[in-house]
């Protein structure tokens, strides 16, 4: 279920309708990849996904021999086990890249001449010409998060872009609540309680967002987990809401801030000294 993005969504309607190639860039945790799926299955087309990875060869974008056969009887089209971009452009389909800067520049270059002149040369095959229908879509963070590389231009210029940014508190809240229907809530606890909770969480994760301290703050991701987590310990450890909510932030943010290169405070010190300042202002209060 997508809460909220309806002008985004439509914009992605609008590309995929219009034939276009559509790039979509934003932090982790903001939903582009959630985003580009709902607008596919809303508009009924076949695709296929890859997923970025620094590993991942042109072999397995485009396709490859089977190399038994091939030892057998030669390089035959019948031996061609047909890679994700080879299928999308015969069958006149979607190519959905998941973080997209994260594949080898060699992989990134096989996909200009597809986007360009809708033409793939394959080795020992031939040349693959694309059927109507054929687009891709993509999604990439921020070049300078870890792992990333920067696109060259001429591969930027055959994508239209969209950025996307992190939603409003109400709408993190709401995706929270949604992503919580197995953990219920502890003996005694009511609605309230968990409402109170879940906004103390989106507070904290928005704040990480806003301090310079963070090189990169947590995403809703991040406020999922540290509810889920405050809830269980409230159900097995017998914590006050106070000190369940602080142990369940330090678990589920550690691994999803950055600490700012320049700062002399590590990512916890930070968070610790956040979580002082939430109680202090009274912000989102937890009932006792």
């Amino acid at each position: 279920m997508l809460i909220g993005r309806q002008s985004e969504l439509a914009q992605v309607r609008a590309a995929l309708d219009a034939g276009l190639n559509l790039l979509l860039e934003g932090p982790v945790g903001v939903g582009k990849t959630h985003l580009i799926l709902a607008a596919i299955t809303d508009r009924g087309r076949p695709s296929w996904r890859v997923d970025g990875d620094e590993r991942f060869t042109e072999q397995k974008m485009a396709g490859w021999f089977d190399p038994a056969a091939v030892m057998r009887d030669g390089y035959r089209s019948e031996h061609f086990i047909p890679g994700p971009l080879h299928q999308a452009m015969t069958k006149g389909g979607i190519l959905f890249i998941n973080e997209l800067n994260r594949l080898p520049e060699s992989v990134q270059n096989l996909l200009l001449p597809a986007l360009d002149e809708r033409l793939l040369q394959v080795p020992m095959l031939g040349p693959v010409h694309a059927t109507t229908g054929f687009q891709v879509v993509a999604t990439m963070n921020p070049r300078e998060f870890i792992a990333t590389s920067e696109l060259s231009e001429a591969l930027r210029d055959r994508f239209e872009l969209l950025f996307i940014d992190y939603q409003c508190a109400a709408e993190e809240a709401e995706i929270v609540r949604l992503n919580l229907t197995d953990s219920p809530l502890p003996e005694g606890a009511a609605a309230a309680d968990l409402d109170a909770l879940i906004n103390r969480a989106i507070d904290l994760v928005r704040l990480t967002r806003r301090d310079t301290a963070f090189r990169r703050g947590a995403s809703i991701r991040a406020a999922i987990s540290l509810v889920r987590l405050a809830l269980a310990l409230l159900a097995v450890d017998g914590l006050s809401p106070d000190d369940a909510f602080d142990r369940a932030a330090r678990m589920a943010l550690a691994s999803r801030i950055e600490p700012a290169e320049e700062t002399s405070l590590n990512a916890l010190g930070t968070l610790d000294a956040w979580l002082e300042e939430i109680k202090k202002n009274s912000l989102s209060p937890l009932p006792n």
